[in-house]
């Protein structure tokens, strides 16, 4: 039976049911509303309804099948560049890996508030399980509808210990046979920066650490006045990203602030994006590029993103190889950890965070 709340929403009742009492937007919109709550409703500049244009065009999608053919790095690296996104096919994952972790997320998201409850910030066992809701609601002027699980791998052990037993499993077997393939976009992608090899210096930079996160975007009574995630870069080196075959991403096109593009479900696909840590460390070569998610008025949809970062204490400028030509930095060095608490200190504002790292 879903929980009462007054049909009359203020702004304890609806914040203290969907926040502090864990129940999400999932909790939300199992209550069957007709209209959405006000503290949902986004700035009309911010709503997807209000966009100038949204094209008909493609990030690219590259075929992995051949990965030692140059085109195909040539391709990897081109997207980057011109694009910040791209989708990969014939990766390597396994689809039925895949599959499993698409069905944990909706197990995980299927438990009573209460279980759920236990992994949230001031219920969880460790800093490294946090559930929730939105983005940063405390920072926030409207919020997003969206639950969310996040998981930051440390050790096998402690995520047997510590991840829900929902989901862990299959997201620890997604996070690893996602890992040659990460290794090789990277080893791709940096030796155009003149960087020989992922040596382990390297590695810790730019695969240090990493995190996976469950998100579930539930129904939504005004789809149009809100988002399931608003403007916003990621700050990871790269973002490994599944999502289902209902749709919602769109991506702004580099170069244009009015236009954005559709990233539309391939089967088996793979969406790749590159993170602020990589346009810093490429001086601004490879584009870490505002993306947003639209709310959905007839169906839940979840997406399951693996962020690919330097590790917290890892210090994140221009890579030497780039400036050995004499290029201009264009981005100071800085502690990768005082960036990321940099970027979850506000709300989303698409690419203000960078800011924070130019010189």
């Amino acid at each position: 039976m879903a929980p009462s709340i007054s049909p009359i929403f203020d702004s304890l009742d609806v914040t203290n049911f969907a926040v502090h009492q864990g129940n999400g937007v999932k909790g939300l919109s199992e209550l069957g509303l007709k209209t959405l709550p006000k503290q949902y409703i986004q700035p009309l500049e911010e709503r997807m309804s209000s966009m100038s244009h949204i094209v008909p065009e493609s990030i690219p999608i590259i075929d992995m099948a051949n990965w030692d053919d140059p085109k195909v790095s040539d391709a990897i690296c081109d997207a980057a560049e011109k694009w910040g996104f791209f989708q990969i096919i014939n990766h390597g994952v396994p689809i039925e890996v895949l599959e499993d972790v698409k069905k944990a997320t909706h197990r995980f998201f299927g438990l009573p508030a209460e279980k759920k409850g236990k992994y949230s910030k001031e219920n969880s066992s460790t800093n490294n399980v946090r559930y929730g809701t939105s983005f940063s609601p405390l920072a926030e002027k409207a919020l997003e509808w969206k639950d969310y699980l996040s998981l930051f791998y440390v050790s096998d052990h402690e995520a047997a210990a510590r991840w829900p037993s929902q989901c862990k499993d299959q997201a620890l077997e997604f996070m690893k046979r996602s890992d040659d393939v990460i290794r090789r976009l990277l080893e791709a992608l940096i030796k155009r920066l003149n960087v020989k090899e992922l040596d382990e210096t390297h590695e810790t930079l730019l695969m240090g650490s990493k995190r996976i996160n469950l998100n579930y975007y539930p129904i939504c009574p005004n789809p149009e006045l809100t988002v399931g995630v608003g403007r916003h870069s990621d700050v990871s080196t790269l973002t490994f990203l599944l999502q289902d075959d209902i749709g919602g991403l769109y991506v702004r096109k580099i170069d244009d602030s009015e236009t954005w593009i559709h990233v539309p479900p391939i089967n088996g696909s793979i969406v790749i994006n590159v993170g602020d840590a990589l346009q810093i460390m490429s001086n601004g070569r490879y584009k870490s590029v505002e993306h947003r998610v639209m709310a959905n008025g007839s169906k839940n949809r979840i997406s399951v993103p693996i962020f690919v970062n330097p590790k917290p204490s890892a210090i994140i400028g221009p890579l030497p190889e780039v400036l050995e030509s004499g290029e201009k930095p264009v981005y100071k060095q800085v502690l990768y950890s005082d960036y990321v608490k940099y970027f979850f200190r506000k709300g989303h504002d698409g690419k203000d965070t960078v800011e924070f790292a130019k010189i």
